[in-house]
Parts: structure tokens; sequence; C-alpha cells
């Protein structure tokens, strides 16, 4: 329901954030709102591309911050915590993507989406794919994007997953720092609940992790599979990865 909207209370508890929060962004116009009368309104429309504009560019102690928020309001979904084991399998990881433009990375990782089974209508999900990097793009410094759908709704997905592609070429995907990009990870979540959390958990692990080299230096898709698995496990015990 993209055309929902939400109210304070309600905006806070979608965010895994306080009323306080909101508050705050609110008196700062940091978050996108409207007034009804003396009714403050946030648009789901809106707030979906705030919010996950907003986790792709928190820094570390920010990031750590917003995901240990968001892991309290997640409990209920995953009671072990752990994430990756559920979402993303091996044969859900294309080490070796052909694609050379941002266009075909876009339509590669819809398609190795639609051999898991859980994807409605591939189609749907690659125009809002590509809808969602009109608004900005995805990609964030070290060479990573975490591609998602502009809108989500329960109808798209049969279950949440995460599929991971590998580009042989590195590829201008719009990077804040100007720099290529060679891994792409596509997060599905069919529950509103787990999306901004999902995205979190990765931006964690690649920045308090190897994951990113590791990744780079898998010769197949098991040992990438187990090195997300692994790094997921380091980033849940607090442990951080040696400076290089």
């Amino acid at each position: 329901m993209p055309y929902r909207v939400f109210s304070l209370d309600e905006v806070a508890k979608y965010l895994h954030l306080s009323r306080a929060d909101i508050e705050r962004f609110v008196k700062d116009r940091e978050i996108p709102f409207t007034m009804r009368g003396d009714r403050l309104v946030f648009s789901k429309r809106d707030i979906d591309a705030w919010a996950s504009q907003r986790i792709l560019g928190l820094q570390d102690r920010g990031l750590a911050e917003y995901h240990k928020k968001s892991s309290n309001g997640t409990r209920e979904v995953f009671p072990n915590a752990a994430i990756m084991p559920e979402m993303i399998q091996p044969e859900f990881i294309n080490p070796a993507m052909t694609a050379k433009t941002k266009a075909s990375v876009t339509r590669q990782l819809v398609e190795l989406a639609a051999t898991t089974g859980r994807v409605a209508d591939p189609r749907d999900l690659l125009a809002s794919l590509e809808a969602r990097e009109e608004l900005c793009s995805t990609a964030i410094p070290g060479g990573l994007a975490l591609l998602h759908p502009r809108h989500h709704q329960p109808y798209m997905f049969e279950s949440s997953f995460i599929v991971l592609g590998r580009s042989l070429q590195e590829i201008h995907f719009g990077a804040p720092d100007g720099q290529p990009t060679d891994l792409f990870f596509l997060i599905c979540c069919q529950d509103d609940r787990i999306h901004l959390h999902t995205l979190a958990r990765v931006c964690l692990m690649a920045h308090r992790t190897d994951m990113l080299a590791r990744l780079r230096e898998a010769p197949e898709a098991m040992s990438m599979h187990e090195c997300i698995v692994a790094c997921e496990q380091d980033v849940l015990r607090g442990k951080k990865a040696p400076a290089s």
C-alpha cells in the first residue's frame, strides 16, 4: 500500500525509531511530512524512499545505533537475530555476472531473483527497482550497491530473500564517491517490518567486517555464502575487522 499514510506514532514504529526521534526530524525538517489541520501525517511512499536513503548514508556509529533499534523492532520475526541463513542461499548468488551497464546489472539481478521461485512478477520487480534508482542510486562507497524495490507490497514476493551478484567488470552505478561498483545485493522483503532492518544489517556488515574483500576473493558461490553468514555472526557478536 504505497499510498498509505502514517501518524507520528505509526511512523516511529515503522522506522524502528522513538517518537522523540521523529519529532526532532520534523522540527529540523529532515523527514518528509505534511500537516492535516493540526495533525502530522507521513506518506509511506515518501517515508520508504527517505528511510532507505538515510540508512545507506549513515556512518559507523549512527548505523550501529539504528541497527540496534531496528533489531529490537524485529525480534518477533527474527527471534534468533540472524537473518542471512534464512534470506540467502548459495544458489541465490551469481559470482560472475556479465553485465556491463547499470541497466543490465538490474536485469540480471531480476533474472537471478526469478530463479528463487519467490518473485510473483519479475516485470513488476524490474520496474520498481528502476523507479527506486531514478530517485537516487543505491550504490555506496566501497564498490557495493544495495538494490531494493521502490514500493514494498506483500503480493510482490512469496517470501523475503536476498540475491547477490558479483560482476566480472566494475560498473559505474552512481556511488557518491564516484567509484565503480562490482558487488550488488538485491534485497526483497515481503514484510515491511524487516526491510529497513535488513538494509541496515547488510550495511553494517560492509562497514564493520571484511565482508567486501572476502566476497571479492571468494572463488565461487558457496564460499561467498559462507562469508556472508560468518560476517553476520561477527556483527552480532560485536566483532570488528582488524584495521588494514
